[in-house]
């Protein structure tokens, strides 16, 4: 499947859903709590550990919540982070529940027609994890007759689908990554598909959980999306990003929650031109305005 087919796909994952606020299964607090303004909301999928996932404090923990607390010193202002299932949080979003969600979101052209995003913070890449043991992924034909798990709502369930009739496969989603990730344990499926941080995390964590075959032409940004009426907002997120990429934040992060010193042309660390992901819908080329002070 082409690369313009697949990102085709991904619409369905984030946007062809019913426009429903997600019921919260945590909430989390963090910037100024007296910034003479009113707080702001955002929204993370509280399962997909390491970007966010539950805190034995409260609340939840992860690269995401970090992320966005120091987002949240920059602009000055306090940011409430709702933890919810991931398949609610962009019709929740273009509801008016949150002004933008802190969840990891892929860019794909046709989400950015629908919604606004600031630049990518991570590259993204879909990577399948096996059961150890079990003979390794090397090529998409190998997934032959395979059961796939996935979390819903997810470019992962969207990718199974394209090629379930091609591959013959069977899929097998589930309302949390972790869920997903038992199925594999269990043998209930044979592979479990998601990004690529998320892949590595669980197999840290997981000694019968193998990181396996990534696909080929997958690389996306992960950034931050709003609604298409919130060009301003879009604007300071991006801004602050971009200082956090510059005094080396961004990567500090990224290497505490996954393990390794970002690469100096990954997303962590390159300051990306204008406003958006270059090439794509929604993509302001106006040179950034931002005063990293």
């Amino acid at each position: 499947m082409s690369r313009r087919m697949f990102a085709a796909l991904l619409l369905g994952a984030g946007l062809a859903l019913p426009a429903l606020a997600p019921a919260a299964l945590a909430q989390t607090t963090v910037g100024p709590a007296n910034s003479g303004q009113p707080p702001l909301r955002c929204a993370v999928d509280g399962t997909f550990a390491p970007h966010a996932f539950p805190s034995l404090s409260g609340g939840v923990q992860g690269f995401q919540v970090d992320l966005f607390a120091e987002v949240a010193k920059k602009l000055n202002r306090q940011l409430v982070i709702d933890s919810a299932s991931f398949s609610g949080l962009i019709p929740a979003m273009n509801a008016g529940r949150y002004d933008f969600l802190c969840a990891p979101t892929t860019v794909t052209p046709e989400r950015a027609a629908n919604l606004l995003f600031t630049e990518g913070y991570l590259w993204t890449e879909l990577q399948f994890g096996i059961k150890r043991g079990n003979p390794p992924i090397r090529s998409e034909e190998e997934l032959r007759g395979k059961t796939i798990s996935v979390n819903k709502g997810t470019p992962y369930e969207a990718w199974v689908n394209a090629n379930r009739e091609r591959l013959n496969l069977t899929l097998l989603a589930f309302d949390t990554q972790p869920d997903a990730v038992q199925a594999v344990l269990q043998g209930r499926a044979y592979a479990n598909l998601s990004g690529n941080t998320v892949i590595r995390y669980s197999a840290s964590r997981t000694p019968q959980y193998v990181a396996d075959f990534v696909l080929p032409g997958t690389r996306f940004h992960w950034a931050t999306p709003l609604r298409q009426d919130n060009q301003a907002m879009r604007n300071q997120l991006e801004e602050a990003i971009e200082c956090l990429k510059k005094d080396g934040t961004v990567a500090r992060l990224s290497e505490k929650w996954f393990g390794a010193k970002p690469a100096d042309d990954q997303a962590e660390v390159v300051v990306f031109p204008g406003y958006g992901p270059p090439g794509l819908p929604g993509y302001d080329p106006t040179p950034s305005r931002a005063a990293c002070g």
